[in-house]
């Protein structure tokens, strides 16, 4: 029987919410499902979603509805809707202790102060599922965390973290093609 994996790009809806720092997860499915030409539209346990074929294994893209902070919601829906082994599950996010430019591959690991991930975890009781991290660097001087991840890119910002995006879309082609460990080997900077 084939695989099926769940690909979970985190951010908020809506146009205020668009080309933030927060929604990078967003961004990254967008261009998955480009480069895979699949639309992710469809509505489901509230997320938008498509699904795709990838190297014979199925894989579902989305993008939870619910605001980051209920993100888990969506991704419990889905995981109990299809029965999808929890080290299926894929999740890419903003993280502000990478620098911008960087991606990270995990494994398993704790939320740390993601509150998506953090929701994420709460409802799937368990953390053992792989992510890509995609820097988005810490706040200068005395800007509030809030302001700084529901903030726009400068320009030479936003060419970086669109780079690291590519590279996040290519690691989830590299552990569909092959696993996750080459994926890590390759593109964790």
């Amino acid at each position: 029987m084939k695989e099926l994996y769940l690909v979970v790009g985190l951010g908020n809806p809506g146009k205020k919410y668009r080309d933030t720092k927060h929604n990078v997860g967003f961004d990254m499915i967008n261009l998955l499902a480009e480069k895979l030409n699949v639309k992710v539209e469809k509505i489901k346990h509230q997320s938008l979603y498509g699904e795709i074929t990838i190297n014979g294994e199925k894989v579902i893209l989305i993008k939870p509805q619910t605001y980051m902070n209920n993100s888990g919601i969506s991704v419990r829906g889905f995981v109990d809707f299809y029965k999808i082994p929890i080290e299926n599950i894929i999740v890419v996010y903003d993280d502000i202790d990478i620098p911008i430019g960087n991606i990270r591959i995990r494994k398993k690991g704790s939320a740390g102060s993601h509150n998506g991930m953090k929701s994420i975890i709460y409802h799937l009781k368990d953390d053992n599922f792989p992510r890509i991290r995609i820097g988005i660097g810490k706040p200068s001087g005395e800007k509030d965390l809030i302001n700084h991840v529901l903030g726009a890119f400068s320009k030479e910002a936003r060419e970086l973290v669109d780079d690291s995006i590519l590279r996040a879309s290519k690691a989830i082609e590299e552990i569909m093609n092959t696993d996750l460990e080459k994926a890590m080997n390759i593109y964790n900077s």
